[in-house]
């Protein structure tokens, strides 16, 4: 195709052949940087009438590709069935939400009815503005665990930030990685969002307690061990099976369900599992491999109703990463869902001038359509199947995602889009179905108007305190948005105490990492912020770089008094830490994602500092 051609073909499939960069530049995409895009995306064209459309209650449905009158015969989900008169490719509005059936002239469509928005948090608080904890379940800790945190302490958790008013404990990602290589342990790098990750299962969920017995010099470690750790609690797992299969009892017949109900996209990822196990720890079949995902979800559905059992309203927040490993069990079972040439990334920016490449593979939109959202809907469920809401990780990827071509540079990228209101159809009909909120990481590179779309569409954003600034000053917590979670920071950003003490610099700069002028620049900062406090009524004398524990006091206090409907207080800055769980741009140069928490869950809200800093939050928060 001549350069025209590509352009007139790019356009046609999705391609943003001109952008507009973080600086506010205009940019179009190199022609031959479109060839490999294009050749990366062919194979899978939308269907001229889909299998599914999605609609708003009492909207009138466009038919795509019906331009006559049809008689036609509604079936609703609750079992009613009417007749209907398609006029000129328009059904009539429909009142009731749900998956409905339409038939006419032999075929068959499902309407996807949607509320108008998702469960919000304001709908969940009843006005009030509430608060929750954010934690790393690796690194929490309960006695028996193993080396790896664990449901168990999940649910330790849970309980006892109940106790102290919280209604939320938000997680890191639980998807499944790799159990043949326990030491791919990032979270956001997932074999499968379908299935969940089974080094966190809690067997004293299940099984006696007693029968579960681990290496306690693991548990003690302060970093995780994940080869070791993961060997020792397979190795657990594998003998509490051998003991479950042999008898038939009550729990036999359960796990039975659980595997009749997960179909055959359980049995293919147990049947993937099953193939790698034999190059790591995970020997056995593809029954101990569904034995490994029952006791998982059993484990995360206990804690969940042990959460609202406490008094929380929302109970676990699940996180839902934005890919999935081109290598993992989701690529090898459906192929066809993902691109599989094409790399999720960014574009270049000021903090990153040659962009990103994240390594991971997303769904193709095209395949989304030709398949009824199928792909997009199982793995939302598989999301809120034991969660009181969901976070969505770079959640503009519901309207574009920036996608690199396999082998080429970031900057060889270009935005594809995908089906936004389709999308967010979909995200509230679940929402409402398992009375949900929708959490959106928008943070980063916004597309204009977006977080306006996402505010109509009942999905909250999240507002972070190192990002909530003029060019020079904080923002008075009543400035920011009252349609976001509000937190001092996220897993991939300093610490407060880190922030403060300059500690996250310093880490940097013995990495290679550092930039020059950042030691001046943050003590200008630091003068801003104790200012901000101040003004926020939280002054107390600006404490020394050196003594950071009022200033993370002064933060947590500060982020509470947003009137954001609810605020997110990571356990890092609860404990006063200044180590990140993760820090970007590093891989094993660094111990990203293996960092354990003193104390245990439990007894966490009792040492005197973090009850202290919840009595503050809870003040802000009445």
């Amino acid at each position: 195709m001549n350069e025209e051609a590509v352009l007139a073909h790019a356009r046609a499939v999705g391609i943003a052949v001109d952008w507009t960069d973080a600086m506010g530049r205009p940019q179009r995409v190199r022609t031959e940087a479109l060839r490999r895009l294009l050749e990366a995306l062919d194979g899978v064209d939308a269907p001229s009438t889909p299998p599914l459309l999605t609609a708003r209650i009492g909207r009138p449905i466009a038919i795509p590709g019906i331009d006559a009158d049809h008689a036609a015969e509604l079936a609703l989900e609750d079992g009613g069935v009417k007749a209907v008169t398609i006029r000129a490719g328009t059904l009539p509005g429909i009142a009731q939400p749900g998956y409905h059936r339409l038939r006419f002239a032999g075929r068959e469509i499902i309407l996807a009815v949607a509320p108008p928005r998702c469960v919000t948090l304001q709908d969940i608080g009843g006005g009030e503005r509430m608060w929750g904890v954010a934690a790393q379940v690796y690194s929490l800790r309960r006695a028996g665990d193993g080396g790896i945190g664990d449901v168990g302490a999940v649910r330790d958790l849970a309980e006892a930030a109940a106790r102290h008013g919280a209604d939320a404990v938000a997680l890191s990602p639980v998807h499944s990685l790799f159990p043949h290589d326990p030491g791919r342990c990032g979270p956001y790098s997932p074999s499968s969002r379908l299935f969940l990750n089974p080094l966190y299962a809690d067997p004293a969920a299940t099984f006696d307690a007693g029968v579960v017995a681990a290496d306690e010099s693991l548990e003690r470690a302060t970093l995780i061990d994940w080869a070791a750790a993961g060997a020792a609690k397979f190795a657990r797992l594998r003998a509490l099976f051998d003991e479950f299969d042999q008898v038939d009892t009550p729990l036999l017949r359960e796990f039975e369900l659980f595997v009749a109900e997960g179909g055959e996209a359980l049995l293919q990822h147990a049947r993937f599992e099953a193939e790698q196990a034999a190059t790591g720890p995970v020997s056995g079949s593809e029954r101990y491999q569904l034995f490994l995902q029952w006791i998982t979800a059993r484990s995360f559905a206990a804690a969940q109703q042990a959460a609202k059992a406490a008094g929380m309203r929302i109970g676990l927040l699940s996180d839902l990463a934005i890919g999935m490993d081109r290598a993992g069990s989701h690529a090898w079972a459906r192929q066809s869902d993902l691109l599989m040439g094409l790399s999720i990334g960014a574009p270049p920016d000021a903090f990153n001038p040659h962009g990103q490449d994240w390594g991971l593979t997303g769904f193709s939109p095209g395949a989304l359509v030709a398949t009824g959202f199928d792909p997009f809907l199982a793995t939302l469920r598989a999301a809120l199947a034991h969660a009181g809401g969901v976070r969505i990780d770079h959640i503009m990827g519901l309207m574009r995602l920036w996608l690199i071509p396999r082998g080429q540079p970031a900057s060889e990228g270009a935005y594809l889009a995908y089906p936004l209101e389709d999308l967010l159809n979909l995200l509230a009909l679940e929402s409402h179905r398992h009375r949900a909120v929708v959490i959106g990481e928008d943070l980063g590179t916004v597309p204009p108007g977006f977080r306006s779309r996402l505010r109509r569409a009942g999905i909250a954003g999240m507002d972070v305190l190192w990002f909530e600034r003029t060019r020079l000053n904080f923002k008075k917590p009543s400035l920011w948005r009252a349609d976001a979670v509000a937190m001092t920071t996220t897993h991939d950003l300093p610490t407060v105490a880190g922030w403060w003490s300059g500690e996250d610099i310093r880490t940097r700069r013995a990495l290679g990492l550092g930039a020059p002028g950042e030691d001046q620049a943050r003590a200008q900062d630091r003068t801003r912020l104790w200012r901000a406090f101040a003004n926020a009524g939280l002054d107390g004398g600006m404490p020394p770089a050196d003594q950071p524990a009022h200033a993370v006091d002064a933060a947590l206090g500060y982020v509470a008094q947003a009137r954001s409907p609810l605020m997110l207080a990571p356990l890092e800055d609860l404990l006063g830490l200044v180590d990140q769980p993760n820090l970007p741009g590093t891989i094993d140069e660094h111990p990203n994602w293996r960092r354990r928490l003193e104390p245990p869950a439990r007894e966490l809200f009792e040492a005197p500092a973090v009850r202290a800093r919840v009595d503050l939050i809870r003040g802000h928060r009445r």
